[in-house]
């Protein structure tokens, strides 16, 4: 089902995130990555006249696909205020809105189906696919894919490629990338699929999947800032957790799971103290419990529908 932006309506893992928010009919919710609202849905439908959904998005698409999907339908909430900003911004879109604190938080990460399938927009590196190079979720931003592609050093390249997209043969792909764009700058997802293309091994080619993936996963991952700005804002939305409160979050990628696994356990048992001292000096008190202690993943019925579920992972936790 989609709107007529064409943005999906298809939320991973959404029964089992609703669940373990505990929503609270008049609380404070925040989703951080609106996307189609879908989750955001989900939340207004159990808040009465007295709750509110505040929904963040930095694609504008995004905030005109789900503005017409939350006001489509009646609800007692009427306490729905769209933001289009980073999600790393939460405490000063918090602060415009006359909000202290929430009771939780919904982050859905990674790139939504919408902007993977709409080739304008210049994620996808699918056969027969060919936009120019952008890979933006904020167009108003100046840095685009184009810029990273041509522009970054080599050895930058193979850094992103390596860190960010796990790609074994990111050496390979940055030298022949380097060597491309020495002929001329290149443009489009088409040439810069053919180029990772060529540069990995038949073997690779001819596997199951794309062998581009992981490289514009990484490009997508540099251009948006993603990892910074979930790991610069995480914390600050544990701190304006209301007591009880909870901050899901759906991850899609190893690097993005383990800055939340990480951040969770940092802030249930933040002390810092040597192992073998009896009791704890440095004073950092825990802010909270981790509720899943294993990561909770799609079922085989959610997978069967949506292949695009399969890597996600969601976490939660529960502020004291």
């Amino acid at each position: 089902m989609e709107d007529n932006t064409g943005f999906s309506h298809r939320s991973v893992l959404l029964e089992e995130t609703i669940e373990l928010l505990a929503i609270r009919p008049e609380g404070t919710y925040v989703d951080c990555t609106l996307g189609g609202g879908g989750h955001a849905l989900s939340i207004l439908s159990r808040l009465n006249e007295k709750g509110c959904l505040i929904g963040i998005d930095r694609d504008g698409d995004a905030l005109k696909a789900a503005e017409e999907r939350l006001t489509s339908e009646h609800h007692a909430c009427k306490n729905v205020f769209l933001v289009r900003d980073n999600y790393r911004n939460i405490r000063n879109v918090l602060r415009e809105l006359e909000r202290a604190s929430v009771d939780g938080v919904v982050l859905d990460l990674g790139v939504s189906s919408y902007q993977l399938d709409t080739p304008k927009r210049g994620f996808s590196y699918k056969e027969g696919s060919c936009a120019p190079l952008d890979m933006r979720m904020d167009q108003r931003q100046s840095l685009s894919a184009r810029e990273v592609v041509n522009e970054y050093p080599k050895e930058e390249l193979y850094r992103i490629l390596r860190d960010y997209g796990e790609e074994r043969f990111a050496a390979q792909i940055a030298n022949k990338i380097a060597a491309e764009r020495e002929k001329k700058e290149i443009e489009t997802t088409f040439e810069l699929a053919e180029i990772v293309k060529s540069a990995v091994t038949m073997k690779v080619r001819n596997k199951k999947g794309h062998p581009a993936k992981q490289t514009f996963q990484a490009i997508r991952i540099e251009v948006n800032g993603e990892l910074d700005a979930l790991s610069e804002s995480i914390d600050t939305m544990i701190e304006l957790l209301n007591p009880r409160g909870r901050i899901a979050a759906i991850t899609f990628h190893s690097l993005e799971d383990r800055i939340v696994k990480n951040a969770f356990k940092r802030n249930e048992d933040p002390c810092i103290c040597p192992k073998d001292f009896p009791v704890c000096v440095c004073g950092r008190k825990s802010k909270g419990r981790v509720i899943t202690r294993k990561p909770i993943a799609p079922g085989g019925e959610e997978l069967s529908e949506n292949n695009r579920a399969k890597s996600a992972k969601l976490r939660v936790f529960e502020r004291a």
